[in-house]
């Protein structure tokens, strides 16, 4: 089992390709509550220069209150992290895979909240 879902988007710059992915989270209910420019990070703690990487930390408010009630420690894996990375070409889109990355959660709350993140995120990156 793969730990994302992913999708190339071929001939878009990095800017557009996170505009896109900021749109297509916010049509499917998450909201971006963390960001993180690795690549600015790297060069600044590390001096070390990389293409293009951004995280973005999305939240879906209805399925991370699910989750947590299910499961209170669920919080230690949220927000379900969107990957943007500059590749020869284009941009790589990669979205945790919720169900993979809730495998060792026992509580059935927890993983149908995954399952339910999955198909969204699934969806949301065929549309990309």
């Amino acid at each position: 089992m793969g730990y994302t879902i992913d999708r190339l988007l071929p001939g878009v710059s990095f800017e557009e390709a996170e505009a896109r992915t900021r749109a297509a989270l916010a049509e499917n209910g998450f909201g971006v509550i963390t960001e993180i420019d690795v690549a600015a990070t790297m060069k600044k703690k590390l001096d070390r220069d990389m293409t293009a990487y951004k995280i973005l930390g999305a939240c879906h408010p209805g399925h991370a209150f699910a989750a947590i009630e299910a499961s209170p420690r669920i919080g230690a894996m949220l927000p379900c992290n969107v990957m943007l990375r500059a590749v020869e070409g284009g941009v790589e889109v990669s979205a945790v895979d919720p169900v993979a990355s809730f495998a060792a959660v026992e509580e059935e709350g927890a993983r149908k909240v995954a399952t339910e993140v999955r198909a969204i995120y699934a969806a949301m990156m065929e549309k990309l």
